[in-house]
């Protein structure tokens, strides 16, 4: 499974295969044609209360991601599309946070690994 990870507010590669926007909001500031997104999955984002409660506050960041894994797990079917085009083709998990190390894209890449 060849899984990337790319800052929504950085331009599109042509090595990025198929990008998956896994936020549950659009990235401020973002169009839709320069993100150049071919699926967004918002129900594969944290919920809005873990969102929330995390704010990207790396002192969280394990408790975030045990959360986060324990919310994936209670939802299958919602890594069922993602999980059929990584097999496939290279996906690169687009996301809008700051933060390159402690976000759901990153959780979501290293959750994924564990699956594959």
């Amino acid at each position: 499974m060849n899984t990337k990870l790319k800052r929504a507010y950085d331009a599109p590669g042509a090595r990025d295969g198929v990008r998956v926007l896994v936020d549950r909001l659009w990235p401020r500031g973002v169009s839709k044609e320069s993100a150049k997104i071919d699926r967004w999955l918002r129900e594969i984002a944290p919920s809005a209360a873990l969102r929330k409660w995390f704010g990207h506050d790396p002192a969280k960041w394990a408790a975030f991601r045990d959360r986060y894994f324990k919310e994936l797990d209670a939802n299958p079917t919602a890594l069922t599309e993602l999980k059929a085009i990584a097999h496939k083709k290279t996906v690169t998990l687009v996301y809008g946070a700051k933060d390159e190390a402690h976000n759901n894209a990153v959780a979501l890449k290293a959750y994924l690994q564990t699956c594959a």
